[in-house]
């Protein structure tokens, strides 16, 4: 039987001594009725509970029976939604006569109400299309209808729930509910009834609100046409709850309207705005602009354009004016139709620059309370549109770099986040067109410098040209190198540490540049390979950004080359031809790296060790097992005069600034290189590997030994 009906029937059973009388008797019913079934033996399921309960309900007569009416139907209510849909259809008559007799509004009590609802809902969800044609079955979802709008709080709710259960779950293999035509024109009367009965018609917008459902499509409109009209009546909660039911009934308005009925619905619903100080209402006309307009995005992209930069017009002072849950609200409403609402056909359009606009007197004094709100819609804006912001929205920028320099500005992350977006949208070469950064070089009185954007811009170049780092960027780094020592040699320190560290800053862009350009084979030249081998051998402070660098763009290659990415910065063939062109200079990098891997202290290795690991994904095997017999070769002359070190030197204080012994060294080397190997190399890791399980004396040297073996017991065989 299924756990979830046992543990109901269990917490049933365990109230056979409550004192409260109904719980009591609850209990006393469901141990008789299971008793029952014992003795005549029958199989203990939901189908046996049911009939035994329907052959009782089927008895009751004269004084008293009601109140055990009252407890059957109870325990019906539990074990219906377990029993078989086809026992349900086969009873559905008997089950409608008996359920019905219940069902006396005057004098039925809220808790046998809701049981008998909720016993109407499982028996009306297991019939099918053609039992839902009988006049039984549609009296009896009028009557859940009219309970929907009981002035009894309980009884409503629960109504209701059945309702929109029902009504949001057609027999198959219908897709509108065959009883779709009854709800509605009970919404339309109890709608066109607001005036005189408000109650009853907040109570069916509560309904309508709650129910997923296809609404009949000859009914679509004059429903629409109803709710519309109940904001009209100025009452506050009837508008909060017509727009909030008409976003209900707007989910499946593409379904049941065509594209010039759905836009004169919008049109309709946006002449609704309602006064911005009535946040409730608001902030339900927001949501309903939202959900039609993308809505009306599917149907016709084009069409909904074209509204649309005076949609986000009307919108826009509700974010400098509402309070805060309406801005919010309004914020969502905006951000969501620039996503969606706005064509790739239309990026470079005259409405977009219409939006713009809009957007850009959200910058003004009179927004101040709200630019974070603004600054994300701007934001949204970069993202979408793209290469098309520039140079469309290159005065944004100016302005927004402009508010972040001011030293009382309290928006700085929002105004990043927009500077940010700009960079991803067009590239750090068309951004720094705009924003220079006037590092070095002749400036103008009036020029600013904006060093404070190389941090920034490091966190969001991706997919830009190498070949700009290594025409601009490069030069500019060399610029402030040499002004640094230009300054060494002047004694004038501060300023050094100044642009030594503005040169690492630069440095560090080269990671951002790696990630996946489209210009890898013709911008890694053999020049710029050298240029780079050469300072990471020579330049200490740059070693970290270009091991970073490497390592971003060997990684990406390697894995675009070996995956079918259909929507990659590059295709497949594209990524294969960059990794054998960059498989040219690893073994010149290895060999460097391993150099400086030997003499860097143990405490800093880690950004050197992913490099290697990344630079042997793309050697070939022949180039990776001579590689490995060299640092066998070294590691077995290492062991011959090898000591191990001390615990003074084992600190973490000494491994700060001290390379560990070259044995450790060529082990670790020897260890990153196992899933590359081939057969015969991986056995001379396996024999070095025990020998160094030996060291007895040296505890760090054997774990070594024991990850080598590791490492190679997780390669497949």
């Amino acid at each position: 039987m299924d756990t979830k009906l046992e543990h109901q029937l269990q917490k049933l059973r365990e109230q056979n001594g409550s004192k409260t009388p109904h719980q009591h008797q609850h209990a006393a019913m469901l141990l008789a009725v299971e008793e029952t079934i014992k003795e005549q033996q029958a199989t203990v399921d939901p189908s046996s509970y049911f009939a035994a309960l329907l052959t009782l309900m089927e008895q009751q007569s004269g004084p008293g029976s009601k109140a055990l009416s009252g407890t059957i139907i109870y325990l019906l209510s539990v074990i219906l939604p377990f029993v078989s849909h086809s026992i349900l259809r086969a009873k559905f008559t008997t089950m409608m006569a008996v359920l019905s007799q219940s069902l006396d509004l005057e004098s039925a009590d809220v808790a046998l109400l809701r049981s008998v609802i909720a016993c109407l809902e499982a028996v009306l969800l297991a019939q099918d299309a053609s039992s839902w044609r009988q006049p039984i079955a549609q009296g009896t979802f009028r009557s859940l209808l009219q309970l929907s709008t009981d002035s009894k709080p309980k009884i409503r709710k629960r109504a209701q729930e059945a309702v929109s259960s029902l009504l949001s779950r057609p027999p198959p293999p219908t897709v509108v509910h065959p009883a779709a035509g009854i709800a509605s024109r009970f919404v339309l009367d109890m709608l066109g009834n607001a005036k005189s009965d408000t109650q009853a018609a907040m109570y069916t917008l509560q309904l309508i609100k709650q129910t997923e459902m296809l609404w009949p499509a000859d009914d679509f409109g004059e429903l629409c046409a109803s709710l519309m009209q109940l904001p009209r009546l100025n009452t506050p909660y009837v508008s909060t709850l017509s727009f909030q039911a008409l976003e209900t009934v707007f989910s499946s308005a593409s379904e049941a309207l065509n594209e010039e009925q759905f836009r004169d619905l919008l049109v309709s619903v946006i002449d609704l705005k309602p006064n911005v100080n009535d946040s409730a209402v608001s902030e339900a006309w927001l949501n309903i602009a939202q959900k039609g307009y993308i809505a009306y995005a599917s149907i016709s992209a084009e069409a909904c354009f074209q509204s649309l930069p005076d949609l986000i017009d009307l919108i826009l002072p509700d974010i400098e004016l509402g309070k805060q849950s309406t801005r919010d609200a309004a914020t969502r409403c905006v951000w969501a139709l620039l996503r969606e609402c706005i064509p790739t056909s239309k990026l470079g359009s005259e409405g977009v620059q219409a939006i713009i606009g809009t957007l850009a007197g959200g910058l003004s004094y009179r927004y101040r309370e709200s630019w974070a709100l603004v600054f994300l819609l701007i934001a949204a804006l970069f993202q979408r549109l793209g290469k098309f912001a520039h140079p469309s929205m290159d005065a944004i920028v100016k302005e927004v770099a402009n508010m972040r320099m001011e030293p009382e500005f309290q928006f700085k992350d929002e105004a990043d986040a927009v500077l940010g977006a700009a960079i991803r949208a067009v590239g750090p070469q068309v951004f720094l067109e705009v924003l220079p950064l006037n590092l070095a070089g002749v400036q103008h009185s009036d020029d600013v410098g904006r060093a404070w954007l190389l941090p920034l811009m490091k966190s969001h170049i991706r997919n830009a040209p190498l070949g700009y780092f290594v025409s601009t960027m490069l030069p500019l780094a060399d610029k402030l190198s040499s002004q640094s020592q230009q300054f060494v040699s002047q004694s004038r320190e501060i300023e050094a540490k100044v642009y030594t560290a503005l040169n690492q800053q630069v440095w560090a862009l080269l990671s951002g540049f790696c990630n996946v350009p489209a210009d890898i084979i013709e911008s890694f030249t053999p020049a710029f390979a050298e240029r780079l081998a050469n300072d990471m051998l020579e330049v200490p402070m740059t070693r970290a950004a270009i091991c970073n660098g490497l390592q971003t763009l060997l990684t990406a290659v390697h894995a675009l080359a070996h995956t079918e990415a259909a929507d990659g910065p590059i295709t497949q063939q594209q990524a294969l031809a960059a990794e054998q062109h960059l498989a040219r200079f690893a073994p010149d990098y290895l060999a460097q790296l391993f150099n400086v891997f030997a003499l860097s202290p143990g405490a800093a290795r880690g950004y050197l060790m992913g490099t290697i690991t990344a630079l042997l994904a793309v050697i070939t095997a022949d180039e990776v097992n001579a590689t490995f017999v060299k640092v066998c070769t070294m590691l077995d002359q290492a062991l011959k005069t090898h000591k191990p070190p001390t615990a003074a030197e084992l600190t973490e204080r000494y491994l700060e600034a001290h390379p560990p012994p070259t044995a450790h060294t060529m082990t670790d080397l020897a260890i990153v290189m196992a899933p590359y190997l081939d057969a015969e190399r991986a056995q001379m890791l396996v024999r070095a590997a025990f020998v160094l399980a030996g060291q007895s004396e040296d505890a760090m040297l054997q774990k070594k030994g024991y990850k080598a073996l590791s490492r190679l017991a997780e390669q497949p065989a």
